[in-house]
């Protein structure tokens, strides 16, 4: 049986460049063919045999467009470590985390990704390396964790497996602001890793381990061979990539 999910679709604040370039209120509500991007998103949760699907978010038309495609709603919080961490607390775990710009998810990564899990794992997160992503999708521009065993990119989906994931969520709320600086994240763990990594020497399942331990779980990370999976829209060209890819399987089909 697949666990719940829920999809992150709410405001940072502010203007959103991609919503901005695409003309309309809410990045979740681009149209991508006949389906806005969050009802693909809903599609292929419910595809990949996910039964109850939630989705945070705070503005009306993202919320009246989850529900009428049959999730459940959620409030929004301020970002997505604690949108996520108070999901975690209404749905329970084990629980499915994904984003409403994740357009182009398919249900076989889903699937995958939950069944390949290892046992006994706490939190468990999706990536994909970089040759996979630029075999994939090539002219996607993608930021890359550097670690001793290769480059890699997240995959938007992370699996809450048991209710000790809470101390990894409030984890993560303390270094979301370091996302983009994977050298700020490692420094957490203290000097000798940090030096490893620095050196070229520290492996990104070596790394995750270590910050599952620093919250008091097991953290693991599960690889996907497709690296379209680590595809989102976070920028106006990441949409311009979405709607020549999909264009281009329509074509094909």
């Amino acid at each position: 049986m697949m666990p719940a999910a829920v999809v992150l679709a709410g405001s940072r604040g502010g203007t959103d460049p991609v919503a901005q370039y695409a003309g309309i209120s809410d990045k979740a509500l681009i149209e991508l063919g006949s389906e806005t991007m969050l009802a693909r998103v809903l599609r292929a949760l419910r595809d990949a045999g996910v039964a109850d699907v939630a989705v945070a978010a705070n503005a009306p038309a993202v919320a009246e467009e989850a529900q009428r495609h049959g999730a459940r709603m959620l409030p929004a919080a301020a970002g997505p470590s604690a949108s996520t961490a108070e999901a975690l607390a209404a749905l329970g775990a084990p629980l499915l985390v994904t984003t409403g710009d994740h357009a182009l998810l398919r249900p076989e990564w889903v699937r995958s990704f939950v069944a390949d899990v290892p046992a006994g794992t706490d939190v468990a997160v999706l990536l994909a390396r970089q040759e996979s992503v630029e075999r994939a999708a090539p002219g996607s521009r993608r930021t890359y964790l550097r670690f001793a065993d290769g480059h890699w990119s997240g995959c938007n989906l992370f699996l809450l497996a048991t209710p000790q994931a809470e101390a990894a969520v409030r984890l993560w709320q303390a270094v979301e602001r370091d996302r983009k600086r994977p050298w700020r994240i490692v420094g957490r763990l203290g000097p000798g890793l940090l030096l490893r990594y620095l050196m070229g020497r520290l492996s990104l399942s070596d790394a995750i381990a270590a910050l599952g331990r620093r919250a008091g779980v097991v953290a693991a990370v599960v690889e996907c061979r497709d690296g379209l999976a680590a595809v989102d829209v976070d920028k106006p060209s990441d949409l311009d990539f979405v709607r020549d890819h999909l264009g281009k399987t329509t074509a094909r089909a």
